[in-house]
């Protein structure tokens, strides 16, 4: 999880928080504060999350790349040919 995504849920919920005491209070500037939270937690949550599939794919891409490629059968093949090859020296 990255750190983006901790702090935007903890800002999320405090607005939260916040905007419903306003609520209860009937204070109007602490609501409307409190719903500002909210929305800055939701965004940063949003971007942690953003970075997060970057770099998920990114790492499946390096996997992919660093994947080790089976070519024991086209190292069978090569050395068929070459035996091929060299038998029809010999009958030459």
């Amino acid at each position: 999880m990255d750190k983006d995504q901790v702090n935007g849920k903890v800002k999320d919920v405090a607005g939260r928080i916040e905007r419903q005491a306003g609520e209860w209070t009937g204070d109007k500037e602490k609501e409307v504060d409190g719903a500002l939270k909210q929305v800055e937690g939701k965004l940063q949550n949003a971007w942690g999350n953003a970075k997060n599939a970057g770099r998920r794919a990114t790492d499946k891409k390096s996997n992919k790349d660093n994947e080790l490629v089976d070519d024991s059968r086209e190292t069978e093949i090569e050395r068929e040919n070459e035996e091929e090859v060299r038998s029809q020296r010999k009958v030459s």
